[in-house]
């Protein structure tokens, strides 16, 4: 039956037949309070085992990016991400420039600031939108996810995704993109997940399908 589509600020936003909200997927920017992730609306996490508390999904996500970390994991709207995703931000790094990548000042000895087993600040996660991240996928510090990106299951992901590419494997590399150039920039042009929710909705074969006259005809 027919019901209203779920606002972005709802943790459960799947209802199952009574009622109650499916534990197992998160609206994130309903869940998540963390000062180094911003996450857009209707963007989701799946998980077979999700964390008792919604809180926990931070950790579940991005395990290694502390409150303190100086690094940030920025991910878009109505981004899609499975089962067993990690985030392996720069704060999860060692140095690896010197003789040893233990990081002593971890376990104490002085001060953690300025310790010379502490590496620099690292940069950031940035996910486009409308991005699916596939089972198990790790996205490595840096990494730089274009709008449309696709991610196959267990890949390992590091670099630059241009928009609307597949990647897959470990490392992770291009398969394809999802459409001719041409088509990519006009829907970079349209960035239809900026448009309200209603509008999105009233044209939601035009999105999902692949007729994108139809698409800019549809523009708000």
């Amino acid at each position: 039956m027919p019901h209203e589509f779920a606002s972005p600020d709802t943790p459960y936003p799947i209802r199952l037949a009574d009622g109650d909200g499916h534990r197992g997927t998160v609206f994130l920017s309903a869940v998540l309070n963390h000062p180094r992730i911003m996450v857009g609306d209707y963007t989701y996490a799946s998980a077979f085992d999700p964390p008792a508390d919604p809180s926990g999904w931070a950790a579940r996500l991005a395990p290694y990016l502390f409150d303190f970390s100086p690094e940030r994991l920025d991910i878009g709207r109505f981004c899609q991400i499975a089962d067993g995703v990690r985030f392996i931000t720069a704060s999860a790094n060692h140095r690896h420039d010197g003789f040893s990548t233990f990081p002593f000042a971890v376990f104490g000895g002085g001060p953690l600031q300025d310790r010379a087993s502490m590496p620099g600040p690292g940069p950031d996660i940035v996910v486009g939108n409308d991005v699916w991240i596939g089972q198990g996928a790790r996205i490595l510090p840096g990494t730089r996810l274009g709008d449309g990106v696709i991610v196959g299951a267990g890949a390992v992901v590091s670099g630059d995704v241009p928009p609307y590419a597949v990647v897959a494997g470990n490392p992770a590399r291009m398969l394809r993109l999802r459409f001719d150039s041409a088509t990519i920039d006009r829907l970079l042009a349209l960035r239809w997940w900026d448009w309200p929710i209603d509008h999105i909705l009233r044209h939601e074969a035009a999105i999902c399908g692949a007729d994108i006259a139809a698409l800019e005809r549809a523009v708000p």
